[in-house]
């Protein structure tokens, strides 16, 4: 069975070893201290894996720990792969960045956007233009999610039984209807708002290739890349390697939840968060992304449609915080901006944690996160399995633990 193995000593590829041993102490403590179940952290650099630890465990109650080649419930590190998707496509003339959404999603084709009130008295209006692909791939398109609870449109998801952003029993298909019969928040373009727009953007793929999501991915993405364990279900055989879910408690401590995905496939296919891989897999994935749409000589997309991915697409060179919607105006988001899919690092001078000019990646809502550092030739992937409750300061941790350790 593949796994992913350290490949050169921290010392060639300019790390330093005393600075690692201080980031795996960090996170063990966190264990140790019931924070986390446990972890699995990978640092590459020049495309060689230079560091790997695995601690604790992947299930408490079982006592099995983490190994490399756990799986994992990678959630919204989905995105990315959906938007290499989508590009592709792009590529092949079959979807174009400006589109009309409503060319492969006729349900989209008279959007209406808020214009004031609550509730029952929410007044809309006919949307200046319509929701383009740009604006999907950028989270841009004004749509959102359920769980916010800091604008009246995320009521009317919540009511509209989008809680978890998905009608129970529902497709696809049917998901996409529900969202185009909700008003958006603002005019397609002209602000930031992290939303559904990666599970719409999913049906697009579906509508534009013909085929249904998890075989795309699977023919097209996992297999061609090397990604043996990737998918949106756990098959049998896999099942005792899959990480167990846990939800952070009010006193920082954890306890196991239910989580996705069940085994079989699954109902829902969301290209924004149904995605389960390895550490393995996602290596595979960041390396395809930091040789520029080529890996092992498999390309997928080529180094311009890649270098746009992973450049800022917002308007003016803004940043999350500047040009995101009210729910987005954190600290955090100072000097990130965002391209298609991914975070940019665009003023690190300005940035909560330490970062480099371009470095780009994303997270997901059970603690893991990724990033590609092109200015250092670095690649980080840290994977745990916990939903928090609460912000917490693991990534901007990890981020200048990891910065300490570059010396080369």
């Amino acid at each position: 069975m593949a796994q992913l193995r350290q490949e050169v000593d921290p010392a060639e590829a300019g790390l330093d070893a005393e600075a690692l041993e201080r980031l795996d102490r960090h996170f063990a403590r966190l264990v140790d201290e019931g924070r986390l179940p446990g972890y699995l952290v990978v640092l590459a650099r020049h495309g060689k894996v230079a560091h790997v630890t695995a601690y604790g465990c992947r299930n408490r109650e079982a006592a099995l720990p983490v190994e490399t080649d756990t799986l994992w419930r990678m959630y919204s590190m989905t995105k990315p792969v959906t938007s290499v998707a989508a590009l592709m496509l792009c590529e092949e003339g079959l979807i174009g960045l400006d589109d009309p959404l409503a060319r492969y999603l006729p349900a989209f084709a008279d959007p209406q956007v808020y214009d004031g009130g609550e509730g029952n008295d929410i007044k809309t209006r006919p949307a200046e233009g319509p929701i383009r692909i740009r604006h999907l791939l950028t989270h841009t398109a004004g749509l959102t999610f359920g769980f916010y609870y800091s604008h009246p449109v995320d009521g009317l998801y919540r009511a509209a039984g989008l809680e978890s952003s998905v009608p129970s029993g529902a497709d696809l298909a049917e998901t996409c209807d529900v969202y185009a019969s909700l008003p958006l928040q603002f005019e397609p373009g002209t602000q930031w708002n992290y939303s559904v727009a990666t599970n719409v953007l999913g049906r697009v793929i579906e509508v534009a290739s013909g085929r249904p999501l998890d075989e795309f991915f699977a023919e097209r993405i996992f297999g061609p890349l090397g990604m043996p364990d990737a998918g949106f279900c756990v098959a049998e055989d896999q099942a005792e390697r899959l990480g167990e879910l846990y939800g952070e408690n009010a006193d920082g401590s954890i306890s196991a939840i239910a989580g996705l995905p069940l085994h079989g496939r699954p109902r829902f296919l969301s290209g924004s968060g149904g995605m389960v891989a390895s550490a393995l897999d996602y290596h595979r994935f960041m390396e395809f992304l930091r040789r520029r749409g080529e890996l092992d000589g498999t390309r997928l997309l080529s180094p311009s449609t890649v270098d746009a991915m992973v450049s800022n697409q917002l308007p003016g060179g803004a940043d999350l915080r500047t040009f995101g919607s009210p729910a987005h105006a954190e600290p955090g988001n100072s000097g990130i901006g965002f391209g298609f899919g991914v975070s940019v690092v665009v003023d690190p001078d300005i940035t909560q944690a330490p970062s480099h000019l371009g470095t780009y990646g994303w997270s997901g809502v059970a603690t893991t996160t990724f990033w590609v550092d092109p200015q250092k030739d670095l690649t980080v992937q840290f994977l745990t399995q916990v939903r928090p409750t609460t912000s917490h300061t693991l990534y901007a941790d990890l981020k200048r633990l990891v910065d300490e350790a570059i010396v080369g």
